[in-house]
């Protein structure tokens, strides 16, 4: 299929079933925050039906579509040129029966959405918090990086209503706002069960943290072992080309 791209845009392959993705090159791109969630989640059941808050280009729900026997993943990303974007990706990779996308404030999901219809939830919210940080001039890195339209509270609370009982959410975030997400977590009865955190090397802080939860589940949280992008000779370790499929 002839997919049409405008100005500035690229197809970006994901060398991984022949799945691919459009991106902006002056936009916000996906970066290893994405790749390292989507395999993180890899463990969706069968025929979960998931949700993806947040979903910009669609790059973890189109990720998750290759890594695991999902039914339906349905995106929602409220700028509407990124969404659109998305809906070209899902095109491209003949994804129209599995991947759905909605161009709709993740705030408005429950006036059109029944509550606790989801098996799992996904999301890459914005990591900064409002009025924090030296604002992007660029409107679309703005929405896509601070807390503009939603914070990290929304987040959360919206995927409790819309998560079955027993229902998995997972996130990834940044570690300085761990207190936060496991604080919101408890608060909206999704217990954190699974934690792992992301280093740029040995030598360095973490740089991400991936944590999984459950919707009313008893307490006791695993950590994970550390995640290490580059070794010591500044090459990939060989975990992280195994999630890159190389």
């Amino acid at each position: 299929m002839e997919i049409q791209l405008n100005q500035n845009e690229k197809i970006e392959d994901l060398q991984f079933k022949n799945l691919k993705i459009i991106q902006n090159r002056t936009g916000f791109c996906f970066g290893v925050d994405s790749i390292l969630l989507s395999d993180f989640a890899k463990n969706i059941k069968k025929e979960a039906k998931v949700l993806d808050l947040g979903t910009g280009t669609g790059i973890i729900a189109t990720l998750l579509c290759g890594k695991t026997e999902l039914k339906q993943i349905i995106g929602v990303e409220i700028q509407k040129e990124v969404y659109e974007m998305a809906q070209r990706s899902i095109q491209l990779n003949s994804l129209e029966d599995k991947f759905q996308v909605l161009n709709v404030d993740i705030l408005s999901l429950d006036k059109i959405m029944e509550r606790g219809i989801f098996d799992a939830i996904v999301t890459n919210p914005p990591y900064k918090k409002r009025n924090t940080g030296i604002p992007n001039e660029d409107v679309k890195k703005i929405i896509s990086r601070h807390e503009t339209t939603a914070t990290l509270e929304d987040f959360i609370r919206v995927s409790k209503d819309l998560l079955k009982d027993k229902g998995e959410f997972y996130i990834v975030h940044r570690p300085d706002r761990v207190v936060d997400i496991l604080t919101f977590m408890r608060k909206y009865k999704i217990e954190p069960k699974e934690m792992r955190l992301v280093y740029g090397n040995k030598d360095s802080e973490p740089k991400l943290v991936l944590i999984k939860g459950i919707k009313n589940a008893k307490p006791f949280l695993k950590v994970q072992n550390n995640l290490y992008i580059y070794d010591e000779n500044g090459e990939y370790t060989k975990e992280i080309n195994e999630i890159y499929h190389r």
